[in-house]
């Protein structure tokens, strides 16, 4: 079983902590109870893998990176529930014998990810030319993944991980938010036949989150030593590739943030 199913936005788990305790911690503990209650039948290849995040360790000064042994220092209701779940699935195999492996991720990014998100909620504001939020200076820094690369981390993990373990994924790939934000403009002003710098005029700083950690760096040097792993993209490459989906499947989009997704399924594949 792979688990990635999770309340995922701080901003949402900071006014709506219930939601994330709902769905991270008790789903989770659901989960690995159905797990436990099947696998003495299922034989002993199975295993419960558990997707999580590396907010789990907390915040970083500017040196320093986290490694599967750093001391959990959750600082947001969402980075409190998945350390909590975190800890359930190691309860549970502990308890029960059950076989299980974790991954703690740094930021995703890539086609179909939820608007909500900085990547294509930049993206969309661009193209519609609205306010780009950044929080205080833009100064938060943090490691992206492209989600293929996770997918193929994912993959490898849950066929090869030794069972007990955690393994840490990353990008290395540390940006600033307000260096990110800036290199997106000038990709979207190249896309979409703008002067240079004309994204640019529409950020906006606005008030810093509660809490809001400063800084994320993975070392996944143990994933990439044990199971051969390694990204496949540079950051520039997967940012190309993700503003050319967002800017090709507008109707996604549109629908998504309206609300008429399920409309907009139904026209793509039919009732079902």
């Amino acid at each position: 079983m792979i688990h990635l199913a999770a309340e995922s936005h701080v901003d949402r788990s900071i006014t709506s902590p219930d939601e994330f305790i709902h769905t991270n911690i008790l789903g989770t503990v659901n989960l690995l109870a159905a797990f436990r209650d099947v696998v003495p039948a299922s034989g002993a290849d199975k295993r419960f893998y558990h997707i999580s995040t590396d907010e789990v360790y907390g915040s970083l000064g500017h040196k320093g990176f986290f490694t599967e042994e750093t001391p959990y220092d959750p600082r947001s209701p969402y980075s409190a529930s998945k350390a909590s779940s975190d800890h359930m699935v190691r309860a549970f195999g502990n308890t029960y014998q059950l076989p299980f492996v974790i991954s703690n991720c740094s930021n995703n990014y890539g086609p179909n990810q939820f608007p909500e998100k900085l990547i294509p909620l930049t993206i969309n504001n661009i193209k519609t030319m609205k306010p780009i939020p950044v929080y205080g200076k833009g100064e938060n820094i943090r490691d992206w993944l492209y989600v293929e690369d996770h997918a193929s981390a994912i993959d490898i993990i849950f066929h090869k991980g030794r069972p007990g373990e955690t393994y840490n994924v990353g990008g290395d790939n540390e940006w600033k938010n307000i260096d990110l934000v800036r290199l997106l403009c000038s990709i979207m002003d190249r896309r979409l036949g703008r002067g240079d710098g004309d994204s640019e005029k529409l950020i906006t700083f606005v008030t810093d989150r509660a809490g809001h950690d400063l800084r994320y760096a993975i070392d996944c040097s143990k994933l990439k030593s044990e199971l051969g792993w390694k990204p496949s993209v540079t950051f520039e490459q997967g940012l190309g590739m993700t503003v050319d989906w967002y800017l090709s499947n507008e109707k996604w989009l549109s629908a998504i943030i309206s609300g008429d997704y399920a409309k907009y399924y139904e026209e793509m594949y039919g009732k079902r």
